[in-house]
């Protein structure tokens, strides 16, 4: 039996060194973000294929740019996430969110043109109106070139113009174009940017966004891979094709779930690493674990400590 030790904080302690006094407190959550650090520091090391995967809240919020540094140093492989992902990440290279809080007066917020997601604010001017200008001229550009696109290659044209700008490298999007990191959006008509990609195909009848070429470019890397891992965040369609596709070789050999929802209810995103294992989306003996908590919170730390291992 291993004894439980108690946290020692020392005055300038580096984050690995928290997280290894985490994981020797034993306690509760605190323990299970230890793990997550080395089952992700594992895969990394391991030569697995990395896939991502998360949903366009945490994008509203300075999480960001844990994703962005994740994408830039290439920790990941492969991302997987929502359309609002596009929507916020777009919108913040040209304009800013604001804080705000949970118990604002929606009605109000409403009457003034701002947007709540959770405590965060954004005005329209710095949601839908600099997304249709922006989005519209991006289509236009991909237009003249080509009449189908699949959403990772309109993922990378997008980056590609967000090249061009100042703010470029606070951008998911344009690391994942520099680096060639494919970003896949299986619900793409689900937020802001569908709905300008909608409008635009009002005007241009020819124009199709061909999601079965997302599909044949996850089959190539599936089967390609020799082991593959995944940091999954939330739940939704993002976690599920995830863990749909990586059934197909065998299911995940790592696995990190970091989730604020509960399992009792049946939902997907609640459902922890070994309810999938029943579905052989991820293998009986991979290295894997559930962190419940705010990935917000939680993210920042297990990627800092990696980063300072790695």
């Amino acid at each position: 039996m291993r004894v439980v030790e108690d946290i020692e904080l020392e005055k300038g302690m580096s984050v690995s060194k928290l997280i290894e006094q985490l994981f020797k407190s034993g306690g509760f959550s605190a323990k299970k973000v230890a793990e997550a650090a080395e089952i992700l520091e594992e895969m990394v090391k391991d030569d697995s294929v990395v896939f991502l995967s998360f949903p366009a809240c945490i994008t509203a919020t300075g999480t960001r740019g844990v994703i962005k540094e994740l994408v830039k140093r290439r920790l990941v492989d492969v991302v997987v996430t929502t359309c609002g992902t596009l929507d916020h990440d777009v919108a913040r290279v040209w304009k800013e969110y604001y804080h705000g809080s949970f118990n604002l007066d929606d009605t109000e917020l409403h009457k003034k043109g701002i947007n709540r997601i959770g405590n965060i604010l954004a005005p329209n001017e710095s949601y839908g109106l600099i997304i249709e200008e922006k989005i519209q001229e991006i289509l236009e550009r991909i237009y003249s070139k080509k009449k189908r696109i699949s959403t990772y290659e309109l993922c990378w044209e997008i980056g590609k113009r967000i090249g061009e700008e100042k703010n470029r490298e606070s951008s998911i999007l344009y690391w994942c174009y520099k680096n060639r990191i494919p970003i896949f959006i299986p619900g793409i008509t689900d937020g802001a940017v569908g709905s300008q990609i909608w409008f635009f195909y009002q005007r241009n009848r020819d124009f199709y966004i061909d999601i079965l070429k997302d599909e044949d470019k996850l089959a190539d890397i599936v089967f390609d891979s020799n082991k593959t891992g995944a940091l999954i965040i939330g739940g939704g369609i993002s976690k599920h094709h995830v863990i749909w596709w990586n059934q197909f070789k065998g299911g995940l050999d790592y696995a990190i779930y970091i989730t604020t929802a509960v399992e009792w209810d049946g939902s997907l995103s609640g459902a922890r690493v070994r309810e999938a294992i029943s579905w052989g989306k991820v293998k009986e003996k991979a290295r894997r674990i559930t962190v419940e908590g705010d990935a917000t919170l939680i993210l920042p730390l297990i990627v800092a400590a990696v980063l300072e291992r790695l």
